[in-house]
């Protein structure tokens, strides 16, 4: 049995679950998120957990269990509480602006880098060199975050770019002196 997959998904007051066949729409508190789930697997709507049980023990569906019901968890997370990105930047004269849906990143380069921010999702600026990319859909913040550290990935040497808050930069030795 898999670990995650056998685990029910609790509802929290306050969210809707309704089930079109194999696509899961949910109501909450912070939005509405669906998903069309694969249609393998049996998903049974309680009055306060969410059970998803497959067919055989088979490997893809082995995994298709413990998938399927992250899939429902997250988005019954993200529209109670939501998800949340922090990221730094660092280097001299690096900053971020936002204004609407627009964010600017002056990384270094000879122009600024200017990101069109994604549908649902919010971006607080704060001491202009720390962000927080936040959203009720969890794949959508990570992509979000990942395409924004994509434009100036932090470097080995000196640490210059932008990094997530708790990510560990492995640092290399400059060049020997004499």
């Amino acid at each position: 049995m898999s670990r995650i997959g056998k685990m029910p998904v609790p509802i929290p007051s306050g969210v809707k679950i309704s089930l079109d066949g194999n696509k899961m729409t949910v109501n909450g508190p912070k939005g509405t998120l669906s998903q069309v789930l694969h249609e393998r697997m049996t998903i049974a709507v309680e009055t306060d957990q969410i059970i998803v049980t497959r067919p055989t023990d088979d490997k893809q569906d082995t995994a298709l269990h413990g998938l399927t019901r992250a899939l429902i968890n997250n988005m019954v997370v993200g529209v109670t509480t939501g998800f949340e990105k922090k990221l730094e930047i660092n280097g001299v004269g690096y900053r971020a602006e936002i204004s609407g849906q627009v964010l600017t990143l002056s990384l270094g380069y000879s122009h600024p880098v200017v990101y069109n921010l994604p549908e649902g999702i919010d971006v607080e600026v704060e001491k202009q060199t720390k962000l927080s990319v936040k959203g009720i859909d969890k794949q959508l913040v990570g992509s979000a975050a990942a395409k924004i550290r994509s434009f100036r990935k932090p470097e080995p040497y000196k640490g210059k770019g932008i990094k997530y808050a708790d990510e560990n930069i492995v640092r290399k030795a400059g060049k020997a002196g004499k």
